[in-house]
């Protein structure tokens, strides 16, 4: 039998998870170490990669393409962390409706089958050029 104190925290609950749902963050870019120097990770450790076929803020990546390389996407503005630098960091609207975030006007991708904290896909030829680790200063990784 429901009773009123039963039911009191799901109705905190649900207070607790308004105010993010109206303010929402977005993906944070930060850098960290690789074998490549220092590039561009999300906050959960993912690689972040550009596409050198893509030469305009216009993402050119969707179907198959990806799906093998998601789009980094945000639901608010991209908050720039350690490492990376703020006037760098934009956004792009995608055919979808979605917003893709964009470094160094570049759209930013991650690989779909790639670990955390790693960055194995520097380099890789697949749909028509080559994925890139992203450097600090928007460039790709050497």
């Amino acid at each position: 039998m429901m009773t009123a104190d039963s039911m009191h925290p799901a109705s905190d609950a649900m207070t607790a998870e308004s105010p993010p749902a109206a303010t929402a963050t977005g993906v944070t870019v930060a850098t960290a170490s690789s074998d490549f120097g220092q590039v561009l990770f999300d906050s959960t450790g993912q690689a972040i990669y550009l596409f050198d076929k893509e030469t305009t803020a216009v993402p050119g990546c969707y179907g198959d393409c990806a799906v093998a390389w998601p789009p980094v996407l945000t639901e608010g503005t991209p908050v720039a962390g350690a490492g990376t630098m703020t006037d760098l960091l934009g956004t792009t609207p995608r055919t979808d409706g979605s917003t893709q975030v964009t470094y160094a006007g570049h759209p930013l991708y991650y690989y779909a089958h790639e670990g955390k904290n790693v960055v194995t896909c520097h380099n890789v030829n697949e749909f028509g050029g080559l994925w890139l680790a992203v450097t600090p200063t928007g460039q790709a990784a050497g």
